[in-house]
């Protein structure tokens, strides 16, 4: 999505979203509605409990180093930009985009390297790109030739060929929830963008109402994939659908500038596709994006961090370099930055998504490695804080942020320092919440015992010189 304003039901903040991609801040739609399917509502409170979960962006734009899918729409903006020594001319640069497909080997594909390194960093659930705008996908569809499972694919040749298959499966039997990110429109289909006329922006370049019968084909077409993927790849926790352009006219929000530009109706049947993925995967969570109703399970801001606690279920997702898709030389945040990233989100309720882009090999980059096993450091003391919690109130204070067990007898308070590297200060002062009397305290990751005093609603504790091995954050740890 690439949206600028703000919206009607939360600010984003945009404290870590670098110029380059600002562009692509999401907005969050209007009217949650709650769930009232039981086993959707289950399935919703475990994931809440998660935390910190794994997305990841790939297909054969990789091999170009470029953003993903963008440069074949026919908009301009910055992230749609193609490069001239990729094609002169528009048809010529598709062309050229599609046969990526005859050169796509990445023989380096791991997927028990990542779940590996991951898990040991605290990450939980994986959501995967199964197919993105461009319609190629990495699953192996009986719907079409642009997949990874062609004969024109060289990677059809290994074993490991269907690589949703084998990511699903590694990271499902390391205890990961199972998320499959999938594109309602689809920029190959000629359902979609329909050969006869020439594309003009990101919307479906014909009215499907003048053209029922090829709308109603690209309607076939598209459930049919998502058939495959909740009846053919094991147990699905979450169906992730983005394309939000791709929906009745009655749920467009005039005030987000992206939605204005929808000019015909394009309503795929949500009721008939959910209605199957819960016949398929009972309990399965879904989530139209930007798609206000019964389908929109919970809201995902991109790129950025609502600036206040929520009461409903929400997700940022959030690059761990500057690109969702795989850049050459990509800018990785520090390890600080995304641990800082994650208090905040789940100081306000929220779940943290992200975004590590494999490259054309089939591997992350190294830095991508480091980052994991410096952050997993921090979570072998920390993670009590973390996973099961929920929000608490003050919320966030200067430089203090709270969570709270879910039966509100352990209190976490995180002191973070986002504008240097971080070094734990001798002397911590924050607000308690209302009536919270802690019989006990610690700092987590610390052996020595730790002074303190309350004052009313205020809590003060002096730190022990073993405080210096803190790295990232203090976590302080009260029960009552």
């Amino acid at each position: 999505m690439l949206i600028k304003q703000k919206t009607k039901t939360l600010f984003l903040s945009s404290f870590f979203i670098s110029s380059a991609f600002f562009s692509q801040a999401h907005n969050v739609s209007a009217g949650y509605q709650k769930p009232d399917d039981p086993l959707v509502v289950q399935n919703l409170e475990q994931w809440q409990d998660l935390k910190f979960g794994l997305f990841m962006h790939w297909g054969t734009y990789s091999q170009w180093g470029i953003v993903e899918s963008w440069s074949l729409c026919p908009e301009d903006e910055s992230w749609t930009q193609r490069k001239p020594e990729h094609g002169q001319s528009y048809n010529e640069y598709v062309r050229n985009y599609e046969n990526l497909q005859a050169s796509f080997n990445p023989v380096d594909f791991n997927p028990q390297k990542w779940a590996d390194a991951t898990k040991k960093a605290g990450m939980k659930y994986v959501v995967f790109t199964t197919k993105h705008h461009d319609g190629f996908t990495m699953f192996d569809t009986k719907e079409s030739d642009y997949k990874i499972t062609s004969a024109k694919t060289p990677f059809s040749k290994n074993p490991k060929a269907d690589v949703t298959k084998e990511i699903f499966n590694t990271f499902r039997k390391d205890g990961f929830k199972i998320g499959a990110y999938f594109s309602k429109p689809d920029w190959h289909s000629e359902y979609y963008w329909w050969p006869y006329f020439p594309p003009k922006d990101r919307n479906v370049n014909y009215d499907p109402k003048k053209y029922p019968e090829r709308w109603e084909s690209f309607k076939k077409f598209t459930f049919n994939q998502l058939n495959e993927i909740t009846s053919n790849y094991g147990k699905v926790d979450i169906l992730w659908l983005d394309g939000g352009w791709v929906r009745p006219f009655k749920t467009i929000d005039p005030s987000v500038e992206w939605q204005r530009t929808i000019k015909v109706e394009q309503d795929i049947d949500m009721d008939k596709i959910g209605t199957m993925a819960r016949k398929n995967q009972p309990g399965i969570i879904v989530v139209d994006r930007t798609v206000p109703g019964k389908w929109e399970n919970y809201v995902t801001p991109e790129q950025a961090v609502p600036e206040h606690a929520l009461s409903i279920p929400w997700e940022s997702c959030i690059t761990m370099g500057d690109s969702f898709s795989y850049v050459p030389n990509d800018n990785y945040k520090s390890s600080q930055k995304i641990i800082e990233t994650l208090i905040k989100i789940i100081s306000r309720g929220g779940n943290y998504l992200m975004n590590i882009a494999p490259g054309p090999n089939g591997d992350y980059d190294p830095i991508v490695y480091e980052r994991l096993k410096e952050i997993s450091g921090w979570m072998e003391k920390n993670q009590s804080a973390v996973f099961a919690t929920r929000a608490a109130e003050p919320y966030h204070d200067g430089s203090f942020y709270y969570t709270q067990a879910k039966d509100s007898k352990t209190l976490n308070v995180f002191h973070i320092d986002d504008k240097i590297d971080y070094k734990s200060p001798l002397v911590l002062i924050f607000t308690l919440p209302e009536n919270f009397k802690p019989k006990s305290l610690k700092v987590l990751g610390l052996s020595s015992k730790v002074q303190w005093k309350q004052t009313g609603n205020r809590m003060e504790i002096k730190l022990p010189e073993e405080r210096i091995q803190l790295k990232y954050a203090t976590v302080i740890q009260m029960t009552k």
